[in-house]
């Protein structure tokens, strides 16, 4: 995807001001995840520390098996480490039982995915509503349609996903994401189906929804076009971070020409 840029001719409005301090929004330390086949150990985070302030936008990279995904799964409250802490928003959240994480993931974190995962027989507004069905959320169409507005859909409110192109149907799935209202943003090699130009459209949202609303904004990808619109590059490999380096600095080194390495 050589050419991206995150540029949107069409910018929305804010409607989340930043928050006045950059605290330190998530923070692991020692992080390790294992999972045992058979009498096989797998090592899929082993040893991992990071802290990622509010309202950053940081890349995640790395080849297969690197432990990126579980990675993700791990900051998103998707799955528990095997050993470590994990404090989001000064809470340890590594020991919480699966309700209480259901909890934080409806209130603070929105999740985009590479496959959309859009249900094909509801309407875009029905998507988008979905996540408030949750805990009772009220005024779902209102905020449905608002959030579909955010992301230039407001007239695709009643299409289906059949009815839309594949950069359309990723902008239902960021406004369902974004319907919660969360403080942060956890994308799953978003651009992954797209070509370039939808992949450019969709980069300049979530830039903006850092730049912008202040959103902490987390990105699991292996392209580096896609990092490279980021502030922050995080290279994993074998389970351990690699390189951690601001985007200036990434760029200068080796780590982008060894992130070419990882091109599809």
């Amino acid at each position: 995807m050589a050419g991206i840029a995150a540029t949107n001719p069409q910018p929305y409005p804010t409607s989340r001001p930043r928050r006045e301090s950059a605290q330190r929004m998530i923070q692991l330390e020692d992080i390790t995840k294992v999972y045992h086949m058979g009498k096989i150990e797998v090592r899929a985070l082993d040893g991992v520390s990071l802290t990622i302030p509010d309202g950053q936008m940081v890349s995640i990279m790395g080849p297969s098996g690197s432990g990126k995904s579980t990675m993700m799964n791990i900051l998103g409250c998707l799955d528990v480490p095997t050993s470590g802490r994990y404090l989001l928003d000064g809470e340890d959240v590594a020991r919480l039982n699966d309700n209480k994480l259901a909890e934080i993931r409806h209130n603070k974190i929105g999740f985009i995915f590479q496959t959309y995962n859009l249900l094909p027989r509801m309407t875009a507004l029905a998507n988008v509503e979905l996540p408030l069905l949750y805990g009772g959320g009220k005024d779902r169409a209102r905020r449905a349609k608002e959030a579909l507005a955010k992301v230039g859909l407001g007239d695709r409110v009643s299409h289906k996903p059949t009815e839309l192109s594949g950069g359309q149907q990723q902008r239902v799935g960021i406004a369902r994401a974004l319907v919660k209202n969360p403080s942060i943003i956890m994308a799953d090699e978003p651009t992954g189906n797209l070509d370039t130009v939808s992949s450019a459209e969709i980069l300049a949202i979530l830039t903006d929804l850092n730049r912008l609303e202040g959103l902490t904004v987390i990105v699991v990808t292996h392209e580096p076009d896609i990092a490279a619109c980021t502030q922050r590059v995080v290279v994993m490999l074998d389970g351990r971070i690699q390189r951690d380096q601001p985007l200036d600095e990434w760029r200068t080194t080796a780590g982008f020409a060894a992130a070419g390495g990882m091109r599809r």
